[in-house]
Protein backbone atom coordinates (compact mmCIF):
# COMPACT_ATOMS: atom_id res chain seq x y z
CA UNK A 1 0.00 0.00 0.00
CA UNK A 2 0.97 3.59 -0.67
CA UNK A 3 0.00 7.37 -0.23
CA UNK A 4 1.60 10.37 -1.55
CA UNK A 5 0.68 13.63 0.15
CA UNK A 6 1.11 16.57 -2.48
CA UNK A 7 0.68 20.30 -1.80
CA UNK A 8 -2.51 20.10 -3.73
CA UNK A 9 -3.16 16.67 -4.22
CA UNK A 10 -3.09 12.84 -2.66
CA UNK A 11 -2.19 9.88 -4.20
CA UNK A 12 -3.24 6.51 -2.61
CA UNK A 13 -3.17 3.27 -3.79
CA UNK A 14 -2.80 -1.02 -3.27
CA UNK A 15 -1.49 -2.46 -5.97
CA UNK A 16 -1.89 -6.03 -6.68
CA UNK A 17 0.98 -6.66 -9.54
CA UNK A 18 4.63 -5.88 -9.50
CA UNK A 19 6.26 -3.75 -12.62
CA UNK A 20 9.79 -4.92 -11.77
CA UNK A 21 11.74 -5.76 -8.40
CA UNK A 22 15.37 -5.84 -7.78
CA UNK A 23 16.03 -7.84 -4.75
CA UNK A 24 19.28 -9.23 -3.73
CA UNK A 25 20.49 -9.25 -7.43
CA UNK A 26 17.70 -11.26 -8.68
CA UNK A 27 15.17 -9.22 -11.02
CA UNK A 28 11.43 -10.12 -10.86
CA UNK A 29 8.58 -9.72 -12.93
CA UNK A 30 4.63 -10.69 -12.05
CA UNK A 31 2.52 -10.72 -14.88
CA UNK A 32 -1.14 -11.04 -13.80
CA UNK A 33 -4.11 -11.46 -16.58
CA UNK A 34 -7.30 -13.32 -16.36
CA UNK A 35 -9.80 -12.01 -13.77
CA UNK A 36 -13.34 -13.35 -12.20
CA UNK A 37 -14.79 -11.80 -9.41
CA UNK A 38 -15.21 -13.10 -5.84
CA UNK A 39 -17.35 -15.47 -4.97
CA UNK A 40 -20.20 -14.58 -2.12
CA UNK A 41 -19.11 -18.24 -0.85
CA UNK A 42 -16.44 -20.76 -0.74
CA UNK A 43 -18.25 -22.65 -3.54
CA UNK A 44 -18.93 -19.67 -5.80
CA UNK A 45 -15.12 -18.97 -5.37
CA UNK A 46 -14.47 -22.48 -6.41
CA UNK A 47 -16.95 -22.07 -9.32
CA UNK A 48 -15.12 -18.72 -10.46
CA UNK A 49 -11.27 -20.07 -10.07
CA UNK A 50 -12.74 -23.30 -12.12
CA UNK A 51 -14.47 -21.56 -14.90
CA UNK A 52 -11.10 -19.24 -14.66
CA UNK A 53 -8.68 -21.81 -15.24
CA UNK A 54 -10.67 -22.91 -18.58
CA UNK A 55 -11.18 -20.08 -20.41
CA UNK A 56 -9.23 -20.87 -23.68
CA UNK A 57 -9.38 -17.12 -23.94
CA UNK A 58 -7.72 -16.14 -20.47
CA UNK A 59 -5.36 -18.67 -20.76
CA UNK A 60 -3.75 -17.61 -24.27
CA UNK A 61 -3.96 -13.81 -23.31
CA UNK A 62 -2.03 -14.51 -19.76
CA UNK A 63 0.28 -17.39 -22.14
CA UNK A 64 1.12 -14.24 -24.34
CA UNK A 65 1.85 -11.43 -21.50
CA UNK A 66 4.08 -14.03 -19.61
CA UNK A 67 6.09 -14.82 -22.68
CA UNK A 68 6.62 -11.00 -22.74
CA UNK A 69 7.74 -10.93 -19.42
CA UNK A 70 10.12 -13.26 -19.64
CA UNK A 71 11.25 -11.20 -22.78
CA UNK A 72 11.75 -8.43 -20.52
CA UNK A 73 13.46 -10.05 -17.58
CA UNK A 74 15.51 -11.40 -19.96
CA UNK A 75 16.82 -7.79 -21.12
CA UNK A 76 18.93 -7.41 -17.92
CA UNK A 77 19.24 -10.51 -16.30
CA UNK A 78 22.69 -13.17 -17.42
CA UNK A 79 21.99 -15.46 -20.02
CA UNK A 80 20.31 -18.35 -19.52
CA UNK A 81 19.51 -17.44 -15.50
CA UNK A 82 15.65 -16.63 -16.57
CA UNK A 83 13.11 -18.98 -15.10
CA UNK A 84 9.08 -19.62 -14.76
CA UNK A 85 8.72 -20.29 -10.68
CA UNK A 86 4.89 -19.98 -11.02
CA UNK A 87 2.51 -20.14 -13.84
CA UNK A 88 -1.08 -19.79 -14.14
CA UNK A 89 -1.54 -19.55 -10.10
CA UNK A 90 -4.55 -17.95 -8.91
CA UNK A 91 -4.83 -15.02 -6.32
CA UNK A 92 -7.33 -14.01 -4.59
CA UNK A 93 -7.87 -10.02 -3.62
CA UNK A 94 -11.24 -8.43 -1.82
CA UNK A 95 -13.25 -7.89 -5.52
CA UNK A 96 -11.41 -9.97 -7.88
CA UNK A 97 -9.02 -13.28 -8.29
CA UNK A 98 -6.52 -13.28 -10.90
CA UNK A 99 -4.40 -15.60 -12.75
CA UNK A 100 -0.59 -14.81 -11.71
CA UNK A 101 2.82 -16.24 -13.23
CA UNK A 102 6.11 -15.01 -11.80
CA UNK A 103 9.53 -14.73 -13.80
CA UNK A 104 12.73 -14.28 -12.15
CA UNK A 105 16.40 -13.89 -13.74
CA UNK A 106 19.63 -13.50 -12.11
CA UNK A 107 20.59 -9.38 -13.07
CA UNK A 108 23.70 -8.61 -15.10
CA UNK A 109 24.76 -5.69 -13.49
CA UNK A 110 25.96 -3.94 -16.35
CA UNK A 111 22.64 -2.98 -16.47
CA UNK A 112 22.03 0.73 -14.71
CA UNK A 113 19.20 0.45 -12.40
CA UNK A 114 16.63 3.07 -14.30
CA UNK A 115 17.19 1.20 -17.31
CA UNK A 116 16.55 -1.84 -15.37
CA UNK A 117 13.00 -0.77 -14.43
CA UNK A 118 12.48 0.27 -18.04
CA UNK A 119 13.45 -3.05 -19.36
CA UNK A 120 9.63 -3.98 -18.17
CA UNK A 121 7.72 -0.52 -18.10
CA UNK A 122 4.99 -0.26 -19.59
CA UNK A 123 4.36 -3.54 -18.37
CA UNK A 124 2.80 -5.82 -21.36
CA UNK A 125 0.05 -6.50 -19.04
CA UNK A 126 -1.36 -3.03 -19.17
CA UNK A 127 -0.10 -2.47 -22.86
CA UNK A 128 -0.48 -5.31 -24.89
CA UNK A 129 1.53 -6.91 -27.55
CA UNK A 130 3.93 -6.42 -29.28
CA UNK A 131 4.53 -3.15 -26.84
CA UNK A 132 5.13 -0.41 -29.24
CA UNK A 133 2.37 -0.89 -32.06
CA UNK A 134 0.00 -1.80 -29.19
CA UNK A 135 1.02 1.48 -27.32
CA UNK A 136 0.00 3.47 -30.76
CA UNK A 137 -3.31 1.88 -30.79
CA UNK A 138 -4.16 2.84 -27.40
CA UNK A 139 -2.90 6.55 -28.16
CA UNK A 140 -5.21 6.42 -31.31
CA UNK A 141 -8.53 5.00 -29.34
CA UNK A 142 -8.03 5.98 -25.97
CA UNK A 143 -10.22 9.37 -25.77
CA UNK A 144 -8.55 10.18 -22.42
CA UNK A 145 -5.04 10.31 -21.75
CA UNK A 146 -3.82 7.56 -18.63
CA UNK A 147 -1.48 9.84 -16.70
CA UNK A 148 -0.68 8.04 -13.87
CA UNK A 149 -2.55 5.03 -14.23
CA UNK A 150 -0.88 2.10 -15.30
CA UNK A 151 2.76 4.09 -14.87
CA UNK A 152 5.00 3.13 -11.89
CA UNK A 153 5.62 3.72 -8.35
CA UNK A 154 8.40 2.59 -5.86
CA UNK A 155 11.67 3.09 -4.44
CA UNK A 156 14.85 2.19 -4.94
CA UNK A 157 17.34 1.89 -2.20
CA UNK A 158 21.00 2.84 -0.86
CA UNK A 159 21.94 -0.70 -1.53
CA UNK A 160 20.63 -0.99 -5.59
CA UNK A 161 17.92 -2.68 -4.96
CA UNK A 162 14.52 -1.80 -5.89
CA UNK A 163 10.86 -2.27 -6.20
CA UNK A 164 7.99 -0.79 -8.43
CA UNK A 165 4.43 -1.59 -8.97
CA UNK A 166 2.22 -0.40 -11.63
CA UNK A 167 0.14 2.21 -10.54
CA UNK A 168 -3.33 0.14 -10.71
CA UNK A 169 -6.16 0.14 -7.58
CA UNK A 170 -4.90 3.54 -7.20
CA UNK A 171 -6.89 7.08 -7.13
CA UNK A 172 -5.83 10.40 -7.23
CA UNK A 173 -7.67 12.79 -4.67
CA UNK A 174 -7.85 16.55 -5.92
CA UNK A 175 -10.53 18.98 -4.26
CA UNK A 176 -12.54 16.34 -2.17
CA UNK A 177 -12.85 14.34 -5.19
CA UNK A 178 -11.65 10.66 -5.90
CA UNK A 179 -10.57 9.65 -9.46
CA UNK A 180 -10.44 6.06 -9.85
CA UNK A 181 -9.26 4.37 -13.63
CA UNK A 182 -9.34 0.81 -14.35
CA UNK A 183 -9.10 -1.68 -17.24
CA UNK A 184 -9.42 -5.20 -18.84
CA UNK A 185 -6.94 -6.68 -21.60
CA UNK A 186 -8.34 -6.59 -25.57
CA UNK A 187 -7.92 -9.59 -27.60
CA UNK A 188 -9.27 -10.74 -31.02
CA UNK A 189 -12.24 -12.88 -29.08
CA UNK A 190 -13.04 -10.62 -26.37
CA UNK A 191 -16.66 -10.19 -25.68
CA UNK A 192 -17.40 -6.36 -24.45
CA UNK A 193 -19.97 -6.69 -21.92
CA UNK A 194 -17.55 -9.04 -20.02
CA UNK A 195 -14.46 -7.37 -20.08
CA UNK A 196 -16.99 -3.88 -19.19
CA UNK A 197 -17.55 -6.11 -15.97
CA UNK A 198 -14.17 -6.51 -15.49
CA UNK A 199 -12.97 -3.37 -15.67
CA UNK A 200 -16.58 -2.79 -12.54
CA UNK A 201 -15.11 -5.13 -10.91
CA UNK A 202 -11.18 -4.09 -10.61
CA UNK A 203 -12.69 -0.88 -9.65
CA UNK A 204 -14.89 -1.99 -6.79
CA UNK A 205 -12.65 -2.08 -4.19
CA UNK A 206 -11.36 1.30 -4.63
CA UNK A 207 -14.84 2.52 -4.73
CA UNK A 208 -16.42 0.62 -1.69
CA UNK A 209 -13.43 1.84 0.70
CA UNK A 210 -15.51 5.13 0.21
CA UNK A 211 -17.96 3.88 2.04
Amino acid sequence: MFFFNFDDFQIIGSSPEILVRLRKNKITIRPIAGTRPRGKNFSQDKFYRNQLLNDKKELSEHLMLLDLGRNDVGKVSKINSVKVTEKFKIEKYSHVMHIVSNVEGNFDNKNGLIDTMLAGFPAGTVSGAPKIRAMEIIDELEKSKRKMYAGSIGYFSANKNFDTCIALRTALIKNNKFYIQSGAGIVADSVPEKEYLETVNKAKALINSLN
